[in-house]
């Protein structure tokens, strides 16, 4: 028997607010019955439900049924108290608290014998499950996975039902963003043999790569949970992108009884393929635990085969090749569904990150979700893993080390952020407590570099000398980062947080009033700089490894640098739901060699003929040539660090950029004067996950007038009707102060657009959608 990894996200119930548990269970289980107390079978089942009544006068309308991952906090309205609680800013103003979730499930009697686990990848936050009346264990960090062993309190086959049930506190919070509430990761029931692959059993380096050969190192935890000693073979095998066997080893053990030995090999990679952003390549170590000539355990583990080099003076190295980091910062929430991500939405996410030209992705402040990290190694894209805080007590230490053991197989992390702006950088007690993570990580995984990504104290304390890397949050400010490498030019530096530049897609002025920021970019924090400064830094000193710009996407809570009735951050480059602002084509040009010239602001200006508008502009090609209503405005000569700038008296009409190279145009960009809204134009992003099953459609909704070009103010409420085996799961517009609720069928367009997040259950049957408004012409399609 092989291991199986049972997807359990499905059918589960919940109940908003607390239950109280009030159990009657005799032999150490929850309750205050004493041991001479006898439990009739009869009465199993009342109590595991975990209410005090008994399950026929349970009222069923009390639960929902929800299907994982689920976040509650978004299905919340909005709040407001005069700012008195930092927690209802920091959530975006929406309400957190206590949930209950329940599942009831059979286990085949052909179980029995196995080893049984259920595994969550991740609950927000203050977590206590209880498995048919035993209490389990509390796990408190909203941001890493937890296990635990069923094998002993499952019914099989006859014995009945199985009933888990899940507490969630989320009253208290562990960050200053938007955390959401509730089972918001994919939970697994995991059988295995008795004989198996350790959880997090494998780990796996390249110490030796070479154009001709590279030297895979595969060290195996096997763990044998029978009272009694097993032979057995171990046999690895690497296995490439094509499904051919490049690789294996073999190798026969004796494992005593209730033990878990460690077992190193190796294999030599002929000719190996290298992994890199530009081209993801992947192999797959199968690890087969053999007895009595059958394959009774199968592990698989990813590897990527590359090398990584930081230096003090030339920045980063990948595959000994100079290279360039491209990244932003990204929370994990998005529009529609809060922190509770299909999977299909964080393949959208890095995918349009890619496109804009990013490279790397820095998970913060906290460890990502596993199929963050698997989709990042197979769609190209290098990661800074960050471990939740600063913290030394055993959970803190339990936490980091989880992270390490789940996480450094990835070939797309090259580094670890042991901690983020903690409030000790640069004190003793500080430095001492980095250093007990810093070498906690290091024997953990010596192959990657450990990073501290700090706002303040660099020089202080010697507190980053305990991390191989200093991080520079906003090292641009006074230029520390250019001072301190004048100093201590043995240090390695890393633009770990840059930018901060607060604008809103669509809006060229500040409006505290509706709490929206220019997308020009003038309204900047007193920590931060504008995207062009963090940029040209990194061009201009090569000793920068890279930047990673505060944020790719817009996220929920901290509406610096406003308050109520903002309920959004305005830091992306691009909003919530993904779509661009004008920022975004500064990032492409710069990021990219796809010729792109972008103008802005929109040509929509009503009672401002004859004034004065400022055009920018944005371009990767050499020159850029404006003209508005067929008059030549003048031509530019682009610096690619930079924007272009002119100064344009308003007149309705076609203002247009024509980017050339050697005199001859390449692209253009078209900006009109548009008419009045009268119809959608839809645009569908169809992504399936592995298996093709639970496809996620994303509508993105364009309001047009009568030539279908986008009306850049149009704010037409659009309502998404959908008929088959599909369901609305969510809807947005990118509007950092929209406080319509997420989960329904209707949605205001925001500066033009607004999307909708469609699941089709079993990826199977046609779906129609309706799309209409009531003061613009209806569209339907249908999804097959």
């Amino acid at each position: 028997m092989s291991r199986t990894l049972q997807n359990f996200d499905a059918d589960w119930k919940f109940h908003l607010g607390d239950i109280p548990i009030k159990l009657a269970i005799k032999g150490g289980m929850t309750g205050g019955v004493t041991d001479t107390q006898v439990i009739e079978e009869s009465e199993w089942l009342k109590i595991a439900d975990f209410d005090e009544r008994e399950r026929s006068v349970i009222n069923e309308d009390e639960w929902t049924r929800v299907d994982i991952p689920h976040d509650w906090c978004v299905e919340g309205s909005y709040i407001y108290d005069g700012d008195k609680e930092k927690q209802y800013r920091n959530h975006g103003y929406l309400p957190v608290g206590v949930g209950c979730y329940r599942k009831v499930f059979n286990i085949h009697m052909e179980d029995f014998g196995k080893k049984i686990g259920i595994e969550f990848e991740g609950v927000m936050r203050n977590s206590t499950v209880w498995v048919n009346g035993h209490l389990m264990g509390t796990h408190q960090s909203g941001y890493i996975g937890f296990f635990y062993d069923l094998t002993d309190l499952l019914r099989y086959g006859d014995e009945g039902e199985n009933v888990i049930f899940v507490k969630v506190d989320a009253s208290e919070y562990e960050g200053w963003w938007y955390e959401g509430c509730g089972i918001y990761r994919h939970v697994w029931l995991v059988k295995t043999n008795r004989l198996h692959v350790k959880r997090y059993g494998t780990y796996i380096t390249t110490p030796t790569v070479q154009e001709e050969e590279a030297h895979v190192s595969i060290r195996t935890n096997v763990c044998n949970e029978n009272p009694f000693s097993m032979d057995f073979t171990l046999s690895t095998s690497i296995v490439d992108c094509n499904g051919k066997i490049v690789g294996c080893t073999n190798d026969n053990k004796t494992i005593n009884g209730d033990t878990t030995i460690e077992i190193e090999s190796g294999v030599i990679i002929s000719n190996p393929e290298l992994w890199s952003p530009e081209r993801p390549y992947l192999y797959v170590a199968v690890s087969d635990v053999i007895a009595e000539k059958k394959i009774i355990d199968s592990y698989k583990t990813t590897i990527g085969i590359r090398t990584i080099e930081f230096t003090p003076d030339k920045g980063f190295y990948l595959n000994r090749k100079p290279y360039i980091i491209k990244g932003t910062c990204n929370h994990q929430d998005f529009a529609a569904v809060g922190i509770a991500l299909p999977d299909q939405i964080t393949e959208y996410k890095i995918r349009l990150l890619k496109e804009m030209g990013s490279n790397a992705y820095r998970a913060v402040h906290h460890p990502p979700s596993p199929e963050l990290l698997h989709l990042c190694d197979s769609m190209g894209m290098l990661v800074i893993d960050e471990n939740r805080k600063l913290d030394v007590s055993p959970d803190g230490i339990k936490n980091l080390k989880s992270m390490l053991f789940r996480d450094r197989n990835h070939p797309s992390i090259i580094m670890w952020s042991l901690e983020n702006e903690e409030l000790l950088e640069g004190t003793k007690v500080g430095t001492r407590m980095l250093d007990t993570l810093s070498r906690i990580t290091h024997k953990i995984d010596p192959t990657r570099p450990t990073v501290a990504c700090m706002n303040h104290a660099w020089n202080e304390g010697g507190y980053g000398s305990s991390v191989d890397i200093m991080g520079y949050n906003y090292g641009q400010r006074n230029d520390q980062y250019i001072k301190d490498h004048e100093k201590y030019p043995d240090r390695i530096m890393i633009g770990s947080e840059s930018s901060s530049c607060t604008t809103t897609r669509g809006e060229y002025t500040n409006n505290a009033l509706f709490g929206y920021c220019s997308s020009y970019g003038d309204h900047i924090p007193e920590w931060a700089c504008s995207h062009e400064k963090s940029w040209q830094d990194l061009v201009s000193y090569p000793f920068i490894s890279g930047i990673f710009v505060w944020t790719g996407f817009d996220y929920r809570g901290e509406p610096v640098p406003n308050k109520y009735p903002c309920i959004g951050s305005h830091f992306g480059i691009m909003d919530s739901c993904g779509f661009p602002k004008d920022a975004y084509y500064y990032y492409k040009s710069i990021w990219t060699d796809e010729p792109t010239v972008h103008i802005f602001p929109h040509w929509n200006w009503p009672g401002k003929e004859g004034q004065q508008i400022d055009v920018w502009g944005y371009s990767n090609c050499e020159t850029v040539e404006l003209f508005l209503n067929d008059e030549c405005l003048g031509i530019k000569v682009v610096d690619r660090t930079s924007h272009l700038d002119w100064k344009v008296i308003y007149a309705p009409g076609n203002l247009i950029a024509v980017g050339k190279n050697n005199g001859v145009e390449v692209i253009r960009k078209v900006v009109v004067t548009t008419g009045y809204p009268e119809k959608m134009k839809l645009y569908v992003e169809k992504i399936a996950s592995k298996s093709e099953e639970n496809v996620i459609v994303i509508i993105k909704v364009s309001i047009v007038d009568h030539n279908e070009t986008i009306v850049p103010t149009a704010d037409n409420e659009v309502v998404f009707n959908v008929k088959g085996n599909g369901k609305v799961i969510g809807v947005g517009n990118g509007n950092p102060s929209s406080h319509e609720p997420d989960k329904g069928i209707r949605r205001r367009a925001f500066n033009g657009h607004c999307m909708a997040i469609i699941q089709i259950g079993d990826g199977k049957g046609d779906v129609s959608l309706e799309v209409t408004s009531k003061s613009l012409a209806s569209t339907s399609l249908v999804i097959n």
